[in-house]
């Protein structure tokens, strides 16, 4: 996979058929967000190798297989692609074209009661869904951070946003929940402050 794809959207993990394939790609109404303002495209992909694609009015029916390497073909209006397919979480699937540097985006709309209509809405879904999910991490956890090269902690969220605040640390320190064992997910405090407002 190559690295704009993962600059921005990290932590992408590759499909594998025992876990994804019945409980996140099966039967699913993935929302196409490449070229969402211009038209909606909801992609299922159907057990019987069949792919509905559903715009404005009109559905359209192709098909896809997937062989043993977890590799994708999908016959499309241009031919057969192959793509490899990964997943953010439940609701974000890329499927990454292996002969070209394009990839898909796609949101689980199955997981939202709102309208995905617009890259505006696609912005307030993630939005709204990642802000839960960290608040949900931050607060009752602990987290160490580095600086100098040393390591502090652990500390609390509120605990560091006080020490930014008087200007003990740097609000731009990699931080790393007390259950991890390094600085990979490249989280800084300034991004856990962020989500106490």
């Amino acid at each position: 996979m190559n690295s704009p794809i993962l600059d921005n959207i990290p932590n992408l993990v590759p499909f594998n058929y025992d876990t994804h394939f019945d409980a996140l790609f099966i039967g699913k109404e993935w929302i196409l967000v490449n070229g969402l303002n211009k038209k909606k495209s909801v992609y299922i992909f159907e057990d019987d190798h069949t792919l509905n694609i559903a715009e404005s009015e009109t559905t359209s029916t192709t098909s896809w297989t997937v062989d043993v390497t977890n590799t994708f073909t999908i016959e499309t209006t241009d031919g057969l692609i192959t793509v490899k397919a990964y997943f953010k979480d439940d609701d974000v699937l890329v499927l990454k074209h292996l002969n070209k540097s394009d990839f898909a985006l796609f949101i689980n709309k199955n997981n939202y009661e709102d309208e995905i209509n617009s890259i505006v809405d696609v912005r307030k879904f993630l939005r709204n869904k990642y802000k839960q999910k960290v608040t949900k991490l931050i607060y009752g956890h602990e987290f160490y951070y580095i600086a100098k090269s040393r390591e502090f902690g652990p500390f609390t969220v509120e605990e560091l946003a006080e020490k930014v605040k008087h200007d003990a640390i740097s609000a731009y320190c990699f931080v790393r929940d007390i259950n991890e064992d390094d600085y990979s997910k490249r989280l800084r405090i300034w991004d856990l402050i962020k989500e106490l407002d």
